[in-house]
């Protein structure tokens, strides 16, 4: 469990590749008086990813890694990190895996969001892999990073309902309805808020 001090907000910093949506609402709620985190630095693995856009909005410094290098790049954020004081790193639809070097120097310090009730639907494709089995229901998961994929402890679950008509594309949605809320949420349990 992280600690907190004080009344200071935890640094943290936020891992994306896409649009940033989780990002988004995570900066929203760092504002809030009850956050116990403020959002400090964006890191992506693409140069293109949306979400960059919203350090410039709000004023978080951002950087952006090339993975191809693998062990060096962690390295490198690993100074990145030092350097800014993040004590806590949420990943939020980063597309690459960390080493198990990298998750042991932040061990309980890494929190991921991924599209599924977990342990169900490691990994990608979890909307139409969830459609194709005829499942009742998905959700999100809020949960601890370990070094195996989508298998740390969990946080919070948010389940919702799978409609007869459903695709692919809808359920993402309202998956991601309930990621926003939900990961916020989950910060709060990890600091007993």
């Amino acid at each position: 469990m992280v600690k907190l001090t004080g009344y200071k907000k935890i640094k943290s910093a936020v891992f994306i590749s896409g649009t940033g949506s989780n990002l988004k609402s995570l900066i929203k709620f760092s504002k809030t008086r009850k956050s116990p985190i403020s959002i400090n630095l964006i890191i992506s693995n693409n140069p293109r990813a949306k979400g960059l856009k919203l350090g410039k909005i709000n004023n978080i410094k951002k950087k952006v890694f090339d993975f191809k290098k693998n062990h060096k790049t962690e390295n490198q954020i690993i100074s990145v990190l030092k350097e800014h004081k993040i004590d806590m790193i949420c990943l939020a639809g980063f597309m690459t895996i960390l080493s198990k070097n990298f998750i042991t120097k932040f061990r309980g310090k890494i929190l991921n969001i991924h599209p599924s009730l977990l342990p169900k639907y490691k990994g990608l494709n979890t909307h139409q892999r969830a459609l194709n089995n005829n499942e009742k229901y998905s959700g999100c998961t809020v949960h601890f990073v370990n070094s195996k994929l989508d298998s740390g402890k969990i946080i919070l679950q948010k389940k919702v309902k799978i409609s007869k008509n459903e695709t692919k594309g809808s359920l993402a949605k309202k998956v991601l309805v309930q990621e926003h809320k939900l990961y916020p949420k989950a910060i709060l349990k990890v600091f007993n808020l």
